[in-house]
């Protein structure tokens, strides 16, 4: 019923999180980012910011023409809504999971990335850009930490896309230069999240896809520098 297409990415990741959560029948369409495929005509017409991940629904509830979904803050909410699985029915706990999705979407993602090129991937090394991110992430999980002092997940007593968003950005800490025990909140809800079965299969898919760094000296051709030239041909 769904196509997700794919590569080992945090931002991948949280689409595969809520098909083994929710069981809903998927096949995996790798798009190998490091090697280009996310400039494929096919694949643009899906999602023509030439980003994973991105949802094709088959079926969509109206019974018409498949549904193509970029974004996986929308992808996320698209199949919540559409299952109405993991984000509550009434608007009080809407608004908490989608203000901590959009959370995400707009701080973590964005600054624990910012974090990865500076510190790993940049030519040069730039002491402030890599402080700037490291201290912004560090301020990030903060956040989480104290928001998750009387709660067991970030919205609330349940998991929603909201966890789903976060967690394959906190998979990585060590690489953004956190260490989880300065976060005992953030951390057990970490550990309780990564001992679902459900994340245990999504992490268990992926590997099957990609074991390799998704960021070598050939992948950074496709990955930085593109522009506006690069989107119009």
């Amino acid at each position: 019923m769904y196509d997700i297409y794919f590569w080992t990415t945090p931002n991948g990741y949280k689409v595969l999180l809520f098909a083994e959560e929710a069981g809903i029948p998927y096949t995996i369409k790798p798009v190998n980012i490091g090697r280009g495929e996310q400039f494929e005509p096919d694949f643009l017409r899906i999602s023509p910011n030439n980003r994973i991940p991105a949802l094709v629904d088959h079926a969509p509830a109206e019974g018409k023409a498949p549904v193509s979904v970029f974004e996986s803050g929308a992808i996320l909410l698209y199949l919540a809504e559409k299952t109405r699985r993991f984000i509550p029915a009434d608007l009080a706990g809407r608004i908490e999971v989608l203000q901590w999705l959009f959370w995400q979407m707009g701080g973590l993602g964005p600054m624990a990335g910012q974090n990865h090129h500076f510190s790993h991937y940049a030519p040069e090394t730039l002491p402030y850009a890599v402080d700037r991110y490291v201290t912004e992430t560090n301020r990030l999980y903060g956040v989480m930490n104290k928001r998750l002092a009387d709660r067991e997940f970030i919205a609330g007593p349940t998991y929603t896309i909201s966890d789903m968003a976060s967690y394959p950005w906190i998979v990585p800490h060590e690489r953004q230069g956190q260490n989880l025990n300065d976060f005992p909140h953030l951390k057990r809800w970490f550990e309780s999240i990564a001992a679902r079965p459900a994340t245990q299969r999504a992490y268990e898919r992926g590997r099957a896809i990609n074991t390799a760094p998704t960021v070598d000296e050939e992948a950074k051709r496709f990955l930085f520098g593109q522009t506006a030239a690069t989107v119009a041909r």
